[in-house]
Order: C-alpha cells, then sequence, then structure tokens
C-alpha cells in the first residue's frame, strides 16, 4: 500500500509538473489577440469601412501651391498622413488619376504601412468624368463624352489592381450629372456607361470584386431634389452601384437658398452668438433633410442600397458670396460647429461622412487668394490648424508632427476672443 501511494504521488507530480510546463509554453509562443491582428491585420473591404465610426472619412488634396503644376512629393503626403492617422482618419477620398498626386498618395500609404504594420488608410479613388468640350474655348456637348474618360477609368482600373489592399472604392465622376456644372456635366447615360463597366471588370476578375462601385454627386443628382433629375438613366445607376455617394452643401445655400439660414424676427433679442449657434443648428439639419431625400427617392428604387455622404464641408474665409458682405457663412467658428454637427450625426447613424476637406488647397482659386474654395480645410496652408482642431493641439495630438517644416499651431494665436470678433451672425428674414 505504502509503495502503491507513493507511485500515486509521483504520478501526480508529474501530471501538474506537465501542465505548468505546458502553460508556460503556450504563453511563451502565444501573443495577445490585439497583438496578432496588428502583427496581421485582416483584409478590410468596403462594406466593412464605410458607416464604421472606427474609420472616420476626409477629402484629400495635398496640394501647397497656387498651382497643380507642382504636385506634393510623397515625402510631403507623408507628412499629412501622419497627422490624418494622429486625428483617427483612416479613409481618403481623391478626385482624379490624372495627376501624379494620386500615385504619390498611394505610395506614401505604401510606405507608411511598411514602416509601421499598424497604420492603416484606405482610399476612394475618384476618375474624374468631363463632356466632350469641357474647359475649353468651345460649346460644352454634355450628351457626349470626353475622349480623356476611357483613359481616366482605364488608370483607375490599373491603379486598384497594384494597391487592392489601399483601395476600396472607384467614384466614377466628381458632381458630374449636376446641371450647375456647366462646363463639364455629363448626361446620366454616360455614368451608367462606365458603372456598368467596372462592375463587368469585376465580374471578369480584371478588378478586385471587393472593390465597391460609386458615382459622387450632388444631392439633387440622386434625386433628392428637382424631379428633372428623375431619369430611368438614373434608377439605372441607383441599382447598378454598390452605393449612392451623395454630397450636400448648406454653406452654399446661404447664399442660394438662405430661407434656412436667415434668423427669424423670434430671435431679435439673442445674442450675436447665439443666433450663430442656432443657424448652425438650422445648416446640419439642411444637410440632414437632403439626405433623407436621397434616401426616399433611392429606396423606393433599390430599398436595400447603403448611401453614404461623399463631400461636405464649410469654408472658413471668402470675400465673396460667404463673406461679410454676403451670407455671413464663413469663419473657423462655424465651421467648428458645422464639423463637429455633422461627425455627431453620421457617426450615429453609421453614416460614411466624407468632410471637405483636410487641408486648405491654394490652387482651387488663383484668381483671389481668400475666395472660399481656397479655405474648406481643417489646416491652413500655413500650417495653422483652425479652431476646430485646436482641442487636439491641445492634447498633444500633433506633438512631433510637422507640415512643411513647420510645427502644426492654432490660427489667431489660440485667441478665441479674436476669432469671435469676426464671427458675424447671419441676417435677420425680412
Amino acid at each position: 500500500m505504502k509503495i502503491k501511494t507513493s507511485t500515486n504521488k509521483i504520478y501526480k507530480l508529474k501530471a501538474i509538473l506537465l501542465i505548468v510546463y505546458l502553460c508556460l509554453l503556450y504563453s511563451c509562443n502565444s501573443k495577445p489577440e490585439s497583438q496578432e491582428m496588428n502583427a496581421n491585420p485582416k483584409e478590410i473591404s468596403a462594406k466593412e469601412l464605410l458607416g464604421n465610426p472606427d474609420y472616420q472619412a476626409i477629402c484629400y488634396g495635398g496640394y501647397r501651391k497656387n498651382t497643380r503644376d507642382i504636385e506634393p512629393t510623397i515625402a510631403q503626403i507623408k507628412e499629412d498622413l501622419k497627422i490624418l492617422a494622429a486625428l483617427n482618419i483612416k479613409f481618403l477620398r481623391t478626385y482624379n488619376v490624372h495627376y501624379k498626386e494620386v500615385s504619390n498618395l498611394l505610395e506614401a500609404i505604401s510606405q507608411l504601412k511598411k514602416e509601421d504594420s499598424n497604420f492603416e488608410m484606405y482610399v476612394m479613388l475618384g476618375a474624374w468624368i468631363d463632356c466632350k468640350n469641357a474647359w475649353t474655348e468651345l460649346e460644352p456637348i454634355h450628351n457626349e463624352e470626353s475622349e480623356r474618360n476611357a483613359i481616366e477609368i482605364a488608370e483607375a482600373v490599373r491603379l486598384t489592381n497594384d494597391y487592392p489592399e489601399i483601395i476600396k472604392i472607384i467614384a466614377v465622376g466628381n458632381e458630374a450629372m449636376v446641371n450647375w456644372a456647366t462646363s463639364y456635366y455629363v448626361t446620366p447615360n454616360i455614368i451608367l456607361k462606365w458603372v456598368n463597366h467596372l462592375q463587368e471588370l469585376k465580374k471578369q476578375n480584371q478588378l478586385p470584386k471587393e472593390v465597391w462601385i460609386t458615382s459622387s454627386d450632388d444631392f439633387a443628382s440622386w434625386g433628392g431634389g428637382d424631379t428633372s433629375y428623375h431619369t430611368k438613366d438614373l434608377e439605372a445607376i441607383i441599382k447598378a452601384v454598390d452605393y449612392v455617394s451623395m454630397h450636400t452643401y448648406p454653406y452654399h445655400n446661404t447664399h442660394y437658398n438662405p430661407d434656412f439660414w436667415q434668423s427669424n424676427s423670434n430671435e431679435n433679442h439673442f445674442e450675436d452668438l447665439q443666433k450663430v449657434n442656432a443657424a448652425m443648428v438650422r445648416a446640419q439639419l439642411f444637410a440632414q433633410k437632403q439626405f433623407e431625400n436621397v434616401k426616399a427617392y433611392v429606396h423606393a428604387i433599390s430599398p436595400n442600397k447603403p448611401i453614404h455622404i461623399g463631400e461636405t464641408g464649410w469654408a472658413s474665409i471668402s470675400d465673396g458670396h460667404y463673406g461679410s458682405h454676403g451670407s455671413k457663412a464663413s469663419d473657423e467658428y462655424k465651421q467648428a460647429l458645422y464639423y463637429k454637427a455633422m461627425r455627431e450625426w453620421t457617426n450615429k447613424e453609421n453614416i460614411s461622412c466624407f468632410f471637405f476637406e483636410a487641408f486648405d488647397e491654394p490652387w482651387k482659386d488663383q484668381t483671389e487668394e481668400s475666395a472660399s474654395e481656397n479655405h474648406f480645410g481643417l489646416i491652413n496652408i500655413n500650417s495653422e490648424v483652425k479652431y476646430v482642431l485646436w482641442n487636439q493641439v491641445d492634447s498633444g495630438k500633433f506633438q512631433g508632427l510637422r507640415r512643411n517644416n513647420k510645427p502644426l499651431t492654432k490660427t489667431f494665436n489660440g485667441e478665441l476672443n479674436s476669432l469671435l470678433s469676426i464671427s458675424y451672425p447671419p441676417a435677420t428674414k425680412p
């Protein structure tokens, strides 16, 4: 009996030692789940990216001069990407592929991914579409297309096949169907042609099957406004795209459709800042209403079609329609209110919002530096962070980051009263 008991103790001791050894072996050879995911991040699709608040979206252009002839370098773009990553932005929208900026952007992302396995950045690639005679002295022919369109689409396909881990969406055209784009708009059948072409390439395994195809256009072009846009071709586009990318600009409507913007007489007792705050609430609701109008039309045709915001924004400076002698919409305080309101709403509703835009681009209007188109960025050309991001400076998000060899600092030297002194309330309705 004593011998048997001793043997049992030895067996038990060996068993315990074996369990301890296996546990130690497992703990040494395994990594926490988060480390494994970071070391080998899973492939993510457009379907998973769109509407995911962990992947904030923004429109990107890296031009620093008042001409597109001087393109941003890969090194400069990497500066920008590090800044955007610090803001938790991981999804960029571009507009065309016939400038080197886009290929430089893709290469910059690739390099950063190699340098840091945790770095994530994805692209919605724009393919620019024009009508025949666009941007020339000849009369635009809107129901015929530019010969360049085929070249643009072919290059978009090439880049997507070269960078499938980065490019997740191809957008056919930018505001290419809206009639106020008088210099270049095309009739919807031309957009439909290229959407169908890209969808067919996916079926033929000549494009990644996971890449989503859309067209990024004004809310009216997607049926959310004037019924003149409600055509059979538009219905066919809605059915053909993987999702709808719509634009909404209450900012521009402060001049062209100011009824929502102007103060009511019942606000006469408000202080100026209260009037501004109330107007910006109305601006966000205006954008939301345009989204709902598009949703109603689109879902009547294709009930489950996803809809996201491909572009919206608010300029901080204007000497024209939106300035102090116009609708008084342009300043950094209003831009910040709009940005925060749109992010809050779209994140809550799982809507991707490609805010326009990350950085000011002075080439947009070369004739007038203070024109609104040059000032939609959240960061200006002098590497100054506008009011919307002042708190990110305070929190140290930009610590060690530079743009154009300058550290990121606050506009107005961080003096809020100076900023508010030029934030004018809208006019009161007659």
